[in-house]
């Protein structure tokens, strides 16, 4: 069995907007999208640590106003969680704590490979919709 969270079981019907984050230490990828279409938009990429990404997403929060956030959690290829899985479900609580916001993770692995293959001029918001897009197909 792995450690890798599952797609959520039930999500609210009245949660129909999400942003979507591409947690990276340096790099965040960000994206939007809805229940309704099921498909996600890049809105950029955060490129900063600490307070100032908060700062970043919170003008993307502001923006779009979004019912929830999606957050990709990393883990190895055979399931198994790692230090990136353990700092981005922190930083999926800080934005939780943030923003109070309710905050779905999405297993990432290979989405920033996939987002590469597909030829994306920036990896980490292609990423984002990935993660988001493989959310909202988790939907009922």
């Amino acid at each position: 069995m792995s450690g890798a969270p599952a797609a959520p079981a039930v999500v609210a019907p009245n949660l129909n907007s999400f942003l979507a984050i591409d947690f990276g230490m340096k790099r965040t990828g960000v994206a939007v999208g809805n229940r309704m279409m099921r498909t996600a938009t890049s809105v950029g990429t955060v490129k900063a640590e600490g307070d100032a990404r908060f700062a970043l997403i919170e003008k993307h929060v502001k923006e779009w106003q979004p019912d929830a956030l999606v957050i990709g959690v990393p883990y190895h290829p055979d399931g198994a969680a790692h230090e990136n899985t353990a700092r981005a479900q922190k930083f999926g609580r800080q934005l939780h704590g943030r923003f109070k916001l309710p905050v779905f993770e999405v297993d990432e692995r290979y989405s920033t490979t996939e987002a590469i293959s597909s030829g994306a001029k920036d990896a980490d918001a292609a990423s984002a919709c990935i993660i988001l897009e493989q959310f909202l197909r988790s939907l009922p």
